[in-house]
This record gives structure tokens, C-alpha cells and sequence, in this order.
């Protein structure tokens, strides 16, 4: 029966975001049953073009994210992949009636990071758009369930938060993103001057686009309100120990959030959570 490669297929975008993340695998968790394999596999597929571009060092990354490209619309037509992740990933694209524009937009970024750029202002929001943003609105739709006067309500705060946590991200992951895969995505900086003066720019930003961002968590189903609050709040605990950090502490190490700090922020998110309901 077909049921049992889906749920097979299912089950490996499943394992997949519990591999790479651990902030999104409890995040998931905390939303409504239903829709999680949904989002496990939108964020399946993600991870899967993201190690393409940023992991496979020994192989030809532009022929696989190539083939990937070619697969995934053989998928989208054929309804059917033998890759468990690409099936499970367009058989939730045909269910949510997920627009394959943004799916386009978000393999032009991965392209993006094959290739040496000094992003101006212009690319690197193209940048974000396609690898952040796009990300966010593959899992609103999941989350308004085909209310599409809903969705176009939360779409700017999707992309803020998109946005926030891809920016995060960049810090985050400062110290690989230079010195191993070459790559410097915030505009007109210089890395070899990134100073606490830029670093402090980039955190404003941030802090402007989570509180944009909160305000949609906040208008978002009960299904999924929750789930994502708590990401927000596992981004949060993560951008103060950035914040905390200097210049040089970010570009010389990587900042993380321990599995036990991230229990205590999951428990405490839930209390101010539940108290909020009340």
C-alpha cells in the first residue's frame, strides 16, 4: 500500500528535523497534531538544499542542487518521488495548495550560495526573501489551512520572522560562513572591520523585525499560535547570548543554546503562554 511509503516518507522528514535542529523539533512538537508532518516536511526539504550548498565539499554542489531542482518538479507533476523527502514534501505542497513560486524562489537563493557575492542591499534582501521569508510562508499556509483572507492578514509578520531568524542565523554563524565557505552576506561590510559598532546595527534590526513578528504570532490559529511562539522564544534566548558577545567572540566561535537551556525556555514559554490565554 502507498499509505506505507508516506508514512515512511513522512517519518524521514521527521528524523531529518530532529537530526539538524532541535529548536524547530520541539517547536513542531507544541503544534496541533494534524498539521506537524506538514511542517516536518516543508523543513525536510529545506535542510535537504541547505546541506547541498553548505556541506557537500567534496562533490559537485551545482550538478546535485541541479538535480534536486529537476526532482522536485518531476515531483510536483508526477505526484509521486522515490526520495522519501521529496514525497512527502509535495504531497504536503498539493494539500495546502502551496504556490511552487516560492519553492522557485527559495532554490535561486541556494544558487545564490554557490556562487561568490559582495551583496549589496538589494541582493542580500533577495537573499533573505528566498531563503527565509519564502520558508515562512510555505509553513503560514500550512498553519491557515486554506483561509486565504488569513494568510494575506499574517504574510508581512511570516516574512518578518522569517527574516529575524535567518539574520540570527548569519550571526550565529559567522565564524564558518567567513572563514570556511567564504561567504559574507551582510551588505557593504567589510569582515576584516566588523566591529561591535556593525554588529550592534545588525541587532536592531532584529530586534525591530521580532517585535513586528510578534505582534502575528499573536493573530495566529490556536494550531499553530503556540508551536511557533516557541521558536520565537528559542530565537530570542539565542539572540541574547549573541548580543552578549562581541564582535570578535562571534567571528572566532559559535554561539549555541544548550538542549537543557532550551528545556527551561520551553517550560517557561509555555507558563507565560498558557497565562496569556487565560
Amino acid at each position: 500500500m502507498k499509505q506505507l511509503f508516506d508514512e515512511l516518507s513522512y517519518s524521514v522528514s521527521k528524523i531529518t528535523t530532529q537530526k539538524y535542529s532541535t529548536s524547530f523539533s520541539l517547536g513542531i512538537l507544541a503544534l496541533k497534531p494534524s498539521i506537524r508532518n506538514a511542517i516536518y516536511a516543508i523543513y525536510g526539504y529545506v535542510r535537504l538544499a541547505d546541506e547541498i550548498v553548505d556541506s557537500f565539499h567534496e562533490y559537485d554542489k551545482e550538478k546535485l542542487l541541479n538535480r534536486l531542482k529537476i526532482e522536485t518538479q518531476n515531483a510536483l507533476e508526477e505526484r509521486i518521488s522515490l526520495n522519501p523527502i521529496l514525497q512527502s514534501f509535495q504531497e504536503t505542497l498539493h494539500k495546502y495548495d502551496i504556490d511552487t513560486v516560492l519553492i522557485e524562489q527559495f532554490l535561486n537563493s541556494m544558487e545564490m550560495d554557490l556562487q561568490k557575492i559582495d551583496y549589496n542591499s538589494a541582493l542580500y534582501d533577495k537573499y533573505i526573501f528566498g531563503s527565509a521569508e519564502v520558508v515562512g510562508l510555505m509553513c503560514l499556509q500550512v498553519f491557515t489551512e486554506g483561509n486565504k483572507e488569513k494568510f494575506q492578514e499574517l504574510k508581512p509578520y511570516a516574512m518578518k520572522l522569517g527574516s529575524a531568524f535567518q539574520k540570527i542565523n548569519f550571526l550565529r554563524d559567522l565564524k564558518d560562513d567567513y572563514q570556511i565557505l567564504g561567504r559574507t552576506y551582510f551588505p557593504n561590510v567589510d569582515m576584516a572591520v566588523f566591529d561591535n559598532h556593525i554588529k550592534c546595527q545588525i541587532e536592531k534590526e532584529i530586534e525591530e523585525e521580532f517585535k513586528e513578528a510578534l505582534i502575528g504570532i499573536k493573530k495566529l490559529p490556536n494550531s499553530s499560535m503556540f508551536g511557533v511562539y516557541l521558536a520565537y522564544k528559542y530565537y530570542i534566548s539565542l539572540f541574547r547570548k549573541i548580543k552578549r558577545k562581541t564582535s570578535s567572540e562571534i567571528l572566532n566561535s559559535r554561539v549555541r543554546v544548550s538542549d537543557p537551556q532550551k528545556v527551561v525556555v520551553a517550560f517557561k514559554s509555555y507558563v507565560r503562554y498558557k497565562i496569556a490565554m487565560m
